[in-house]
């Protein structure tokens, strides 16, 4: 089994993966952790790759596609991809490796989110710079306001989510993601998902939908 998610920055995309992982046994594999992990470990990409994230544009696809491929390959079973691929010319490569390596991808969601929701989603959002854990102040808060639940770190505001920056992520997603839901479409793994509810009522959707998909399959 083994699903990619796609929508906007704020779509909820992290939490759902981590219900899905939990629910069917699979891995998750977060382009942004990638990302921000190499930003934080100050390798050359990694330094390339901050020039790119801080100012609310998409990593170059030669760069991103080379990061996710090795991290994909590296995983044992079954997976799910949250926020990669975000262009069509990645969403080749991926099609490409996942064949050859006889592990093609099932199924593909997107969720939809109206704008203003995602506006609200990104100003209580708040993340642990160690475990990189994600809270939000109204949907998801800490058991101590401002402090993580597991290490006990001061919780910060991404620099990515800094409302001009938000704004750029999500005009730029706007543009390319068009042409990429057409080719999941063309491919007939693609479904479309309102993520604009709660949390706990989204995952009900998002599960369903996915047990469906396979009891057909």
């Amino acid at each position: 089994m083994n699903i990619a998610l796609l929508g906007p920055p704020g779509a909820g995309k992290g939490t759902q993966a981590q219900r899905i992982c939990h629910e069917f046994n699979l891995a998750h594999l977060s382009s942004g952790d990638v990302l921000r992990a190499e930003k934080m470990a100050g390798t050359p990409q990694g330094l390339r790759i901050r020039d790119f994230i801080d100012k609310g544009m998409l990593v170059p696809d030669d760069l991103m596609i080379q990061l996710m491929l090795e991290k994909i390959l590296a995983l044992p079973g079954g997976f799910v991809l949250d926020g990669f691929p975000r262009t069509v010319p990645q969403a080749r490569a991926l099609t490409d490796l996942l064949h050859d390596a006889l592990r093609p991808l099932s199924l593909v969601l997107n969720f939809v989110v109206n704008p203003r929701v995602l506006s609200h989603r990104f100003e209580g959002r708040r993340i642990c710079p160690v475990c990189l854990s994600v809270y939000h102040v109204d949907s998801m808060p800490p058991r101590v306001a401002g402090v993580c639940d597991n290490d006990g770190h001061e919780l910060l505001i991404r620099e990515d989510d800094r409302p001009e920056v938000v704004r750029q992520r999500i005009e730029l997603y706007q543009t390319s993601t068009g042409p990429l839901i057409a080719y999941y479409a063309q491919l007939g793994i693609l479904k479309t998902i309102d993520a604009g509810g709660s949390v706990d009522d989204v995952s009900v959707v998002v599960l369903d939908k996915i047990r469906r998909h396979f009891a057909q399959s």
